[in-house]
C-alpha cells in the first residue's frame, strides 16, 4: 500500500485513479474506497493528501486540465510560422486527448454540471486553462489571416470546431463503433483519425501558398 514516505507517487496515483472513477461514475457515484482500491493505497492516505472527495475531484480537474495547457502551450510559445503552429498545436492536442481518454468524460460532466448551475469548478477552470488556451490559438489564427496563410474565419466559431473534432471523436468512440463495425480506438485507427483531422484543418483554414504569394503581391 502506498505510505506518506512515497508522497509523489502516492499521490499521482490516488490522482489517476480518482480520473478513471469520476469520468466514469461523475463526482456523486464516485466512490473513495475503489479509487483508493485502484490507487493502492488505504482511504486513510488518500484522506491525508486529500480532505474530503469535492477536493479531490478539484485536484483531478487541475491536474487534467494542466496537463493539456502546458502541452499545448509548448507549441504556441514556440517560434513556428502560423501554419506550422496551427497543426503543431492540433497534432499537441490531439496526442494529449489520445494519451487521456478520460479528459472528454470529465470535460464532458463538468459542462453538463455547468448547464444545470451545479458546478463550482468551472469558473476556474475557464480563467486558468480554457481562455488562456483560447487566447494564444486565437493570436495565432490572427496572425495567419493578416499574413493572408489562413482564410479570414472567426475564431469564435473555428476554434471550439476543432476541439470538437478531437474530443468528439473519443467521447463517441462506443457509439461510432456500432455504426462503423471496427474499434475507433487501436493505434491504427487513432492515427487514421489524427491525419484525417489535420487534413481537414488545413483544407477548412489554409489559403493555397500559390493564391498567399499573389495576395501578398497584390
Amino acid at each position: 500500500m502506498g505510505t506518506r514516505g512515497q508522497p509523489e507517487e502516492s499521490r499521482a496515483a490516488i490522482l489517476h485513479a480518482a480520473a478513471q472513477e469520476f469520468a466514469r461514475h461523475g463526482i456523486a457515484g464516485a466512490r473513495t474506497d475503489e479509487i483508493a482500491r485502484e490507487a493502492g493505497v488505504n482511504k486513510a492516505l488518500l484522506y491525508y493528501y486529500f480532505k474530503d472527495k469535492e477536493t479531490l475531484y478539484s485536484a483531478v480537474l487541475d491536474e487534467s486540465f494542466a496537463g493539456l495547457k502546458n502541452t499545448v502551450f509548448q507549441v504556441l510559445d514556440s517560434e513556428l510560422a502560423p501554419r506550422e503552429k496551427m497543426l503543431a498545436y492540433v497534432g499537441a492536442y490531439f496526442d494529449f486527448i489520445a494519451s487521456n481518454q478520460m479528459y472528454p468524460r470529465l470535460m464532458q460532466r463538468e459542462m453538463m454540471s455547468a448547464r444545470e448551475g451545479h458546478s463550482p469548478h468551472i469558473e476556474k477552470i475557464i480563467k486558468n486553462y480554457i481562455k488562456p488556451i483560447f487566447i494564444k490559438v486565437g493570436e495565432v489564427m490572427q496572425k495567419g489571416i493578416a499574413e493572408g496563410a489562413f482564410r479570414p474565419v472567426n475564431p469564435a466559431h473555428f476554434v471550439p470546431s476543432m476541439v470538437a473534432m478531437i474530443v468528439f471523436y473519443f467521447s463517441s468512440a462506443p457509439v461510432m463503433q456500432k455504426i462503423v463495425g471496427f474499434n475507433p480506438l487501436t493505434p491504427e485507427r487513432i492515427a487514421e483519425r489524427r491525419a484525417a483531422v489535420l487534413d481537414f484543418i488545413s483544407a477548412a483554414l489554409f489559403v493555397s501558398k500559390s493564391n498567399a504569394t499573389q495576395g501578398a503581391r497584390s
